[in-house]
């Protein structure tokens, strides 16, 4: 009861302040004979909505709400069931500044407001305290909402009052209201003081030009690296129109010339692949003894292939086995994919080999395998490996590697390859797994819709031993120009158009009309090598006709060097001159026809090799002193020559060499 008592004496105390600062209801009678001394009634009062009054009034004609028109719009409002407006500022906001005259009739209805306000903030005072102690929630709401009803209409009868008293424009009062309603006023007590920018401070306008300058900054690198891009692309294609397209797998003579703008456009998007390869292709080989090269240039030899991302040789990379088919119980295919994920790191032609790094014992060896796949498939190359018994590469390939596996490779190298481009037709004899380059140069040919015959021909012992049968069977029924024709030795009859037979000459005669004239590729075995070789010079076929790769097993280098081993043991043979290894301090003589790398076997020196053949470019040494004669010297690079670089598995020697391994 005592603090109802305080909150009534503190808000007539405001109520009589106020009235005291204005004119009595007498003196405003005195001035409106024609408004009653009461104000508005009770109900209206009670309401929170104001009587119409004179002229420029709150409630008038032409006043706050613009006469009849305010109370038409809160009969609208009454009936569509909205709650009557409790507060002034809404009509405040509408109303022009007042003359001198009118601010009579809006004090007196502020005054009004007022005491009508302390009246319902005592009577719901006292029912919030009559009612607290029964626990009534929905009394003491009533007595709450009216409480706050009493207060608006205190709070605006107040701000007009003061608004007269401060000569304020009604409109900025009802601003006033809503930005405190809003909380967008400041802090009591406050003042806007310091630089001051379209109403931000000295902080928001210096977070303004920032942001600014940051969007004009990117803005400008943007154009910039589209300036550097176009340059970049700009120089890319004069290089190529002046270096040729050397680097392109060659198409048939009688492909039509392509559109200009078409081989642009290719020559770009290709470029581009090759930036966004060579970024991949650098995380896949941060475990390689060697890193891949994003920037070197590609050497100029014809054996190596210009690709995607130019390697260079003797560089190697890292590649995911992603797949492993068994192709016959002793073959398998062994499907290798860029660990990033995206193309190939390197390019090739049809017949190139790939030599794998293989963690095979203390010291991890090298071994050469014939891509099977085709150039034209750029996310994946294929190898297909034959698990020989002494082969230690493809023992550990057969019997430990497992999809997911990665392996280390070398840039794919070799010259027994036909592109289309040599021949208009082209005969490919392979035996055993020596099919293995014929089906890349198949592959190849009939991915680009090739328009010459390919005259097929497979030696083997029987069905079961035939590599990519069915696949080549596919080919045949899709391709009319694909022309094939088995030999098997251990079949009883012909069966599925499989000859009962060895190859010879009288089957490649039937086989292959106008034989002396085709240029023929042949791989397999050296002893079926050599006996085809035999039949195609009494077919009268011109040795430059005659394209073939060795194709040994692997195990022959090892054995030969145990031989020459041997051979030196006994002292029966006569030597050659003397080979001395500088870095290992050792030297022994050279056997008969001994190569420096079989030497190098003999006494322990270790030379990393691959091929064995003189393509792969592996075992290169230098030579320190003396002469040597190569029969194959595919594996060195002009500048290689120069320096006095050597192929230890081809260099022989009548006199004393001396090399740097």
């Amino acid at each position: 009861m005592i603090f109802k008592t305080a909150i009534i004496v503190l808000l007539a105390a405001s109520l009589a302040s106020s009235s005291n600062a204005q004119i009595s209801p007498e003196e405003h009678a005195s001035h409106h004979p024609g408004q009653s001394q009461g104000g508005e009634p009770p109900d209206a009062q009670s309401s929170g909505t104001p009587n119409p009054g004179p002229a420029g009034g709150m409630g008038g004609p032409g006043g706050m709400m613009g006469g009849g028109m305010g109370g038409m719009m809160e009969g609208m409002m009454e009936k569509m069931g909205a709650p009557k407006p409790k507060q002034i500022y809404p009509q405040l906001m509408a109303l022009p500044d007042l003359p001198m005259e009118q601010r009579a009739a809006i004090e007196q209805e502020a005054h009004l407001r007022m005491i009508e306000g302390t009246k319902l903030l005592a009577q719901g005072l006292d029912e919030l305290t009559r009612a607290a102690p029964t626990n009534h929630f929905d009394a003491m709401q009533s007595a709450t909402a009216k409480m706050r009803e009493g207060l608006a209409q205190f709070e605006s009868g107040l701000a007009a009052h003061r608004a007269i008293a401060e000569g304020k424009a009604p409109q900025n009062v009802a601003l006033q209201w809503f930005k405190r309603e809003m909380n967008l006023l400041p802090p009591p007590g406050t003042q806007h003081t310091g630089f001051r920018l379209w109403g931000m401070t000295l902080f928001h306008t210096l977070l303004m030009v920032v942001l600014v300058l940051f969007a004009v900054a990117m803005i400008a690198m943007y154009f910039f690296k589209m300036r550097r891009a176009s340059a970049l692309l700009e120089k890319l294609a004069m290089a190529e129109t002046a270096n040729g397209p050397a680097t392109e797998m060659a198409l048939p003579a009688n492909s039509p010339p392509s559109n200009a703008s078409t081989a642009s456009s290719s020559s770009t998007n290709a470029k581009d692949a090759a930036k966004s390869s060579a970024a991949m292709a650098a995380d896949c080989c941060d475990n390689s003894e060697e890193t891949c090269p994003s920037n070197e240039k590609a050497t100029d030899r014809s054996d190596i292939s210009e690709g995607l991302l130019p390697i260079r040789k003797k560089k190697l990379c890292r590649l995911r086995v992603a797949r492993i088919d068994q192709e016959t119980p002793d073959v398998k295919t062994f499907r290798l994919v860029a660990c990033h994920g995206g193309g190939i790191p390197f390019s090739y032609l049809p017949g190139q080999f790939l030599t794998l790094k293989l963690p095979v014992g203390e010291k991890p060896i090298r071994r050469s395998y014939t891509i099977s796949s085709s150039p034209t498939q750029g996310y994946y190359c294929e190898i297909t490996v034959k698990r020989e018994e002494y082969g230690t590469g493809s023992r550990f390939l057969h019997d430990q590697v497992k999809v997911g596996d990665t392996l280390e490779v070398q840039a794919p190298s070799g010259k027994f390859v036909f592109t289309g481009k040599e021949s208009e037709d082209i005969v490919l004899i392979g035996g055993g797994v020596g099919i293995t380059p014929m089906m890349s140069v198949t592959r190849a040919l009939t991915d680009m819709a090739w328009n010459g015959d390919i005259y097929f021909i497979v030696a083997c012992h029987d069905p079961e031993h035939f590599i990519f049968e069915s696949k080549l069977r596919r080919l045949q029924e899709r391709h009319d120009n694909l022309h094939i024709f088995v030999a098997m030795s251990r079949i009883k009859e012909d069966i599925n158009g499989y000859r009962k037979a060895r190859l010879s000459r009288e089957l490649l005669t039937e086989w292959v009309p106008s034989i002396a004239a085709k240029r023929i590729h042949i791989c397999g075995p050296p002893a079926m090598m050599d006996a085809v070789k035999e039949m195609l010079m009494e077919l009268d076929v011109p040795p430059e006709n005659i394209h073939s790769e060795n194709f040994g097993g692997e195990q022959k280098p090892r054995v030969r060097a145990e031989q020459r081993a041997k051979i030196a043991e006994t002292d029966i043979a006569e030597t050659g001159g003397t080979v001395t290894f500088s870095k290992s301090a050792k030297s022994t003589e050279f056997q008969p026809d001994e190569t420096i790398l079989e030497a190098s076997e003999r006494v322990g020196v270790d030379i990393d090799y691959s091929c064995r053949i003189g393509t792969c470019g592996v075992c290169i040494v230098k030579l320190l002193s003396g002469k040597v004669s190569m029969e194959v010297e595919d594996g060195l690079e002009p500048e290689e020559k120069k320096l006095g670089m050597i192929l230890s598995c081809q260099a022989k020697s009548t006199g004393s060499v001396a090399v740097e391994a």
